[in-house]
């Protein structure tokens, strides 16, 4: 999600310790950072430019932070903390698991607020990524991680109606993180072709994957093996 830091300084009522205030330049120059490389990509985007937004000297950058490869490593982790960390609240907050997917349907409209912002941060920070070998690897995690919070909210919501999913819940969630990825593409791309939800393609998804396993736990020759190529008789 792109996040929604406030814009301009922080306006502060106290005094500060020297760690506070360091936190505050430090918030305040990620999210500069991530304002002009959705604008102008990483590569794009120079040292100057990113404390010129956020208001500060390249004293206070380098203060901060080695170098600008270290500011996008710094603004992944951020911003994989704070999406995982969003979303496994709205978990904890709901007392079923349609529950927690009208709160998911919720915490989409919201990031529709900065949608196309948000999308290019994120190819920005791919792309970066795919071209950096040290890079690669965090990029990895990140989306590994977003798949294992999917898949335990796909965990929940099969036991919740006391069924056994259909396939391994890892690749049930894979897909659904790979069909979040194909609709912003084509939401960015074609926004009046593809009016909707993300979550209404993600609650057909599930609606069918329940009544597959259903259908399977009714019949006795059972569901097909996923990783089993031969037919049933």
């Amino acid at each position: 999600m792109y996040l929604n830091l406030p814009k301009g300084p922080i306006i502060i009522n106290k005094r500060l310790t020297r760690r506070e205030s360091r936190e505050i330049t430090r918030k305040e120059l990620l999210q500069a950072a991530a304002e002009l490389f959705a604008e102008c990509g990483v590569n794009g985007t120079s040292v100057e430019q990113i404390v010129e937004r956020a208001g500060y000297t390249r004293g206070a950058f380098y203060g901060n932070f080695d170098g600008k490869h270290e500011l996008v490593l710094a603004l992944l982790e951020q911003r994989t903390e704070h999406e995982l960390k969003e979303v496994q609240a709205l978990g904890q907050r709901a007392g079923s698991f349609e529950e927690t997917i009208e709160h998911l349907r919720g915490w989409h409209r919201e990031r529709d607020k900065n949608f196309v912002s948000w999308l290019a941060l994120r190819t920005e920070l791919w792309l970066y990524g795919l071209r950096d070998p040290e890079m690669l690897p965090l990029l990895a995690d990140r989306e590994r991680r977003s798949r294992e919070a999917m898949a335990q909210a796909l965990t929940q919501g099969f036991a919740a109606r006391s069924i056994t999913p259909p396939a391994p819940v890892e690749l049930l969630a894979l897909i659904v993180h790979a069909l979040d990825d194909g609709l912003s593409i084509q939401r960015a791309l074609s926004p009046d072709d593809t009016a909707g939800n993300v979550m209404d393609a993600v609650d057909l998804l599930i609606r069918s994957w329940t009544a597959l396993a259903r259908t399977g736990a009714n019949d006795p020759t059972g569901p097909p093996d996923p990783g089993n190529d031969t037919p049933r008789p």
